[in-house]
């Protein structure tokens, strides 16, 4: 396989449903879709963890949460493990880093894995989000009531921040990139688009009628699936409370134009490639860090193992990847380490021959190993540690273990919506059986949980314990590089 100059652009928050080339309606996603036309696209994409920080440790690791053991988002990577950065720098690969990274603050990329942070987003205050941190009595997230009557068109940080990140973008390719001939150079580009606020640029927003859009499945208070972890994770995170049905579909419609921006700004990265002759022996991966609600079953964010949440978008294209190729395996986030490494043509390090994941070239191409995938979430909002695997002849079922809680187990096959939770039917005990081995082959869940709680409740401490934390407050969303946070 030929080395090549290798791509990954990561959003925020992008449901993998709301994308034309995974079978959406009225998005408009002209670039992502051709970009699937012209490579593979994965249906079973999932992120190592549904919450921004401890997603990206995974990206940055090749390691599953309970690995790195950055479980929410006050612990973030910083450098301690090995990133795929830091293999590729060690043979003489430039790294290039544009964008949301979301780890340790501090301005040492070397650390992070990177020759150069361009705009670099981190963790605020090098502390993050202290507040969730605490999960033994759910505090309630008052910023989360903001969601709804703020959504709408007009500009925020986060739209000036995605357009800074094209801009840079741009100008590394031009400039930058004729510099380093000798190796194949590995860049990443992390935008925060379609991350709340929802508030989209005017002329995005109003490609989607706040009359056309669809309604959130489930919404309706008596559709809504009742179980002890998202009924405490509802309660915590009243993103809901203050909706009617203007404020949802005003919030919906802001969400497509933040999707479409998005997209545009791909276009824009995409079309410079391609005007500079570099386009054809460019691998490029497009990827969220986790997925959205986006209040199907009255739920918005994300840190729920719902495919909305916890499924994520993932499309590979450039050399030696099948064209308009729809692949249903399963895939995560840690494949983005090999894939990187493979891509640039680096040699594997000994050391990360355990690592659990499997280029997504090799994947595409059909060479993938028999694995079980996993994500994993012990963060804000959840009174317990909470696993997903797919397991099942082919991979139908979606298991989730709640530490202490009964599980909930779909049949992807038979109800892709996720409708109808078959965790507590009996007829389903022997299924739910072997999911749960085929889990604790992967991970012990308990200790997991042990393992999260004892680690938080350490950096809770160090920050004065919980009363100090609780009277600090916290902020709705990491502020781009330049704006400070507001807490609340």
């Amino acid at each position: 396989m030929k080395p090549t100059n290798t791509i990954f652009i990561l959003s925020d928050e992008h449901n993998k449903r709301v994308l034309g080339c995974y079978g959406h309606s009225m998005i408009q996603t002209p670039n992502l879709d051709k970009l699937a036309a012209r490579g593979t696209r994965f249906t079973s994409a999932y992120t190592n963890c549904p919450i921004c920080v401890p997603a990206r440790a995974s990206f940055a690791t090749g390691r599953y949460v309970h690995e790195h053991r950055c479980w929410d988002n006050a612990i973030a990577y910083n450098g301690r493990l090995p990133s795929w950065g830091h293999r590729l720098m060690a043979q003489g690969h430039h790294v290039v880093s544009i964008g949301k990274l979301h780890y340790a603050s501090g301005d040492d990329a070397k650390r992070n894995g990177f020759d150069e942070e361009i705009l670099p987003m981190h963790i605020v205050n090098d502390a993050g989000d202290l507040l969730g941190l605490i999960r033994d009595e759910l505090p309630r997230r008052k910023g989360a009531a903001n969601l709804g009557p703020e959504a709408g068109p007009g500009e925020s940080d986060y739209t000036r921040y995605d357009r800074s990140i094209v801009d840079e973008t741009v100008k590394w390719l031009t400039r930058e990139a004729p510099k380093h001939r000798n190796k194949p150079w590995a860049m990443y580009v992390g935008f925060v688009a379609p991350h709340f606020p929802l508030i989209a640029p005017q002329a995005f927003y109003d490609r989607y009628p706040v009359d056309k859009v669809p309604f959130p499945d489930m919404y309706a208070h008596d559709q809504r699936p009742r179980h002890p972890f998202i009924d405490a994770m509802r309660k915590s995170m009243c993103f809901d409370e203050p909706f009617d049905e203007p404020m949802v579909r005003r919030a919906i419609a802001a969400y497509f134009g933040l999707t479409s921006f998005l997209d545009d700004n791909v276009g824009k990265i995409l079309r410079v490639l391609e005007e500079l002759g570099m386009l054809a022996d460019t691998r490029i991966v497009y990827t969220s860090d986790h997925g959205d609600n986006l209040g199907t079953r009255g739920m918005w964010a994300k840190s729920t193992m719902y495919e909305e949440s916890a499924g994520i978008p993932m499309i590979a294209a450039g050399p030696d990847i099948p064209e308009g190729k729809v692949c249903n395996t399963p895939v995560t986030l840690a494949d983005g380490f090999p894939t990187y490494v493979q891509s640039v043509g680096a040699k594997p390090a000994p050391a990360d021959a355990t690592l659990p994941g499997v280029s997504l070239i090799d994947i595409a191409n059909g060479l993938a190993p028999r694995r079980t995938i996993l994500s994993e979430y012990h963060a804000a909002a959840s009174i317990t540690g909470t696993s997903m695997i797919r397991c099942g002849e082919g991979n139908r079922y979606k298991y989730v273990h709640y530490a202490g809680l009964p599980p909930m187990l779909f049949d992807l096959l038979a109800d892709p919506y996720e409708q109808n939770d078959l965790g507590r039917n009996a007829q389903y005990a022997s299924v739910i059986a072997e999911c749960e081995a085929t889990l604790r082959k992967v991970v012990d869940p308990d200790v997991a949980n042990h393992n999260a709680k004892a680690d938080q409740a350490a950096v809770i401490e160090k920050n004065g314990g919980r009363d100090a934390i609780l009277g600090k407050g916290t902020f709705r969303y990491s502020p781009p590089p330049g704006v400070k946070a507001a807490f609340n």
